[in-house]
């Protein structure tokens, strides 16, 4: 059933409302709560019953398909790497390095860097542990810290190849990857300083806004890692502790850029292309914890491994869940109307930022939202005025920025944030999901002088 543009958006906007309602205010499990809204949503788009649970199914099973072995190995690397000492060790060689007072920003750009060749949620995982470490010694808000490195890493993630929405949409335009990285890049900055500058004032508003369960992981482990001021003496060394952050990292930003050179045929490149595939990297990641110790008592190992496997499959269902809510909304196809609207010719760059944000908003995936938007404003970018070399790059970047806002609870990087951070449904709403509004606000406003400069 085909349902007027304005009632597929007060569907879309009641379910969202009814998914807040539901966590913050009754305490449903987010799993439940998302699950129950999908169904919901459905029926009142009228569609099918077995339609809503294919949508269901399909969302689920994309959202564990594409990062659940991600999350079981990278909360499994996290334990290791606090039961080891490899964050504690980082954690002090940073402090003495940028000092206590900008920690926040460190983090803020740490991620911005990380976050260049690889998926936000990877990023925010591997760095999860060593981000709580320095909460602990500095005593800044656990909140400050993890939507600083949460936004770091998003600021990227929508706007610069090799990440899918920007790359898909560059190769569709003809958009040359190098200047959209260079001009991404510069775009990100504000964005990535907008992210970090509301973490900062809204979260002194929250610091004791952390999540029932998790509040107890996470203030134990500020507690036990900001206790000590020095390396204890079983403790690696920085080099050593470095290794298993570093090399995953390193080798999915290497398959990242090797894939867009021209010797991706090469047998170095499809070595790197092996073992930068996120799951393999970070299993070298828990291979280099385990070799940096002599001795490994075997219960000790047995309960880090379970820790890890279990903390990972409460994450993963409500991940499903969000993939799930967000498909439903997604087959509703409803930005194909918005080619139909009057007057597109005095929007420009505006369209597809306004378009990419609604469709953000209502399914979740930046990823999908710029690829879609830059399908339904591919054959108007005539009519928009934008057709031009400049002008495709730009409204790509428009589209970046609309992709950043608003994360919320259908999108699988705000459930890995709460989850990995100990962050109740409130607080990143708060924080984080307003955080991701001003970021694309920036964002575009960067764009828009762009724009100007070109047109002056």
């Amino acid at each position: 059933m085909i349902h007027s543009l304005p009632y597929v958006l007060f569907c879309m906007t009641a379910g969202i409302g009814l998914i807040v309602l539901l966590t913050a205010r009754f305490r449903i499990p987010a799993f439940f709560a998302l699950l129950s809204v999908a169904l919901l949503t459905g029926f009142l788009l009228g569609m099918p019953f077995q339609d809503i649970l294919n949508a269901i199914k399909d969302g689920f099973g994309n959202i564990l398909r594409s990062l659940g072995l991600i999350i079981v190995l990278g909360t499994t690397l996290g334990a290791l790497l606090e039961y080891n000492g490899n964050t504690r060790v980082l954690a002090i060689f940073l402090l003495r390095v940028i000092g206590e007072r900008y920690a926040a920003l460190a983090m803020s750009v740490t991620g911005f860097i990380v976050g260049l060749p690889i998926f936000c949620d990877s990023g925010f995982i591997v760095l999860s542990g060593l981000n709580r470490s320095i909460a602990g010694r500095t005593g800044i808000s656990p909140i400050i810290m993890s939507v600083s490195l949460a936004t770091g890493l998003y600021s990227v993630h929508c706007l610069i190849p090799p990440h899918p929405g920007a790359a898909a949409a560059a190769g569709l335009y003809g958009v040359d990857f190098g200047k959209l990285i260079l001009a991404g890049m510069l775009v990100a900055v504000p964005a990535m300083l907008a992210g970090h500058a509301w973490a900062r004032y809204a979260g002194r508003k929250f610091s004791n806004a952390i999540a029932g369960e998790g509040s107890a992981q996470v203030k134990g482990s500020i507690q036990e890692q900001g206790s000590g001021e020095e390396k204890r003496s079983g403790d690696p060394s920085f080099f050593v502790a470095f290794l298993p952050i570093g090399v995953p990292i390193a080798l999915i930003a290497m398959r990242s850029f090797i894939s867009l050179g021209k010797a991706a045929g090469s047998f170095p490149a499809q070595l790197l292309d092996f073992l930068g595939e996120p799951v393999i990297a970070l299993s070298v990641g828990v291979l280099l914890v385990f070799a940096s110790r002599r001795k490994w008592a075997k219960e000790t190992m047995t309960h880090l491994l379970t820790e890890g496997a279990e903390k990972a499959g409460g994450i993963l269902v409500i991940i499903g869940a969000g993939g799930a809510f967000g498909a439903v909304l997604a087959a509703t196809h409803f930005g194909q109307q918005f080619g139909g609207i009057p007057a597109l010719g005095r929007m420009g760059i505006l369209f597809p930022f306004l378009l990419s944000f609604l469709l953000k908003t209502a399914q979740g995936s930046s990823t999908v939202a710029i690829i879609t938007a830059a399908t339904i404003v591919q054959p108007l970018l005539p009519v928009l005025g934008i057709q031009s070399e400049s002008g495709r790059l730009l409204c790509l970047l428009s589209m970046g920025a609309g992709s950043m806002m608003i994360s919320h609870a259908n999108d699988a990087y705000f459930w890995v944030i709460a989850k990995f951070s100990g962050l109740e449904m409130r607080t990143m709403l708060s924080v984080y999901s307003l955080a991701s509004l001003f970021m694309g606000l920036a964002a575009f406003g960067m764009v828009c002088i762009f724009d100007w400069l070109i047109r002056f």
